[in-house]
């Protein structure tokens, strides 16, 4: 289950994800509710990888009321405001991750106990805009994922 990490910042300020939320849901005629801010907020305290359940889970011991169905849709919601990224890494079922404020990062999963290891390179970054360059390809964003055997897998300590 996902730990409690700090803000990255208060979720009020005036370019804070509450704002950027608050902006995406005037562009398309919603508003920030209450049940909205208690999933920002939990998802802003989580560190690492969760997926929808847990979440409803850890918003609900808050004493916060959410519907499965409310989360769902936030959940969707903070995807399209750039908030929230979703993968898949072959476990039958999508996972989230706070993006805000956090450096882009890859991730290496394991095939055997589904680790996943966040790691950052700028020698990959640098030659995937390479390739982007020597194709003429204007890049927007990019999901690295490799998939193989944990150490701790390989060596049976896991």
């Amino acid at each position: 289950m996902p730990r409690p990490r700090p803000r990255a910042t208060a979720t009020g300020s005036k370019d804070g994800p509450e704002a950027r939320l608050t902006e995406y849901l005037r562009g398309h005629r919603l508003r920030l509710t209450e049940e909205r801010r208690a999933v920002l907020e939990t998802i802003l305290g989580l560190k690492g990888h969760f997926d929808a359940e847990e979440l409803l889970q850890i918003v609900r011991r808050g004493k916060r009321p959410v519907s499965r169905a409310t989360l769902y849709r936030t959940l969707d919601h903070l995807r399209e405001a750039g908030l929230v990224k979703v993968h898949r890494f072959g476990h039958g079922h999508s996972v989230f991750e706070s993006v805000y404020g956090r450096k882009h990062h890859d991730h290496m999963v394991c095939t055997r106990c589904n680790r996943v290891i966040e790691f950052v390179s700028e020698e990959i970054e640098k030659l995937q805009d390479d390739m982007c360059r020597v194709h003429g390809f204007r890049a927007t964003h990019h999901v690295m994922e490799i998939f193989g055997v944990c150490k701790a897998c390989r060596t049976g300590g896991a």
